[in-house]
């Protein structure tokens, strides 16, 4: 293998294992912040649907009339789990992306 080719495929993994340490911090990162917010709801049994949880407008107008009082956490709640599967995704693209790149550089 080229000396040049050996040095992309080393960067290529070193990315690709950075972008798995970063999915699993970024995954007990939110983990953390979002059981702070669901332990509140659950003790004061607020109840939504996941419908809610991704449709922010939905959450205004259907679960936030009922619980007033937990507007704070149920909006926290919601924004960090929303937050989390978005970069998810985008991590989750970035690993396939180079992931793919390697296995182009590797034939």
């Amino acid at each position: 293998m080229p000396s040049n080719l050996a040095r992309m495929f080393v960067i290529l993994v070193s990315v690709i294992i950075g972008l798995f340490v970063a999915m699993l911090f970024v995954n007990v990162y939110f983990r953390v912040k979002v059981m702070k917010s669901y332990k509140v709801l659950v003790q004061n049994r607020v109840e939504f649907e996941t419908k809610h949880l991704l449709n922010p407008q939905k959450m205004k107008e259907e679960v936030l009339p009922k619980y007033p009082k937990f507007s704070t956490e149920i909006e926290t709640f919601s924004n960090h789990i929303r937050y989390s599967i978005k970069m998810a995704t985008v991590l989750i693209v970035l690993i396939t992306l180079f992931g793919a790149v390697l296995m182009y550089f590797r034939e």
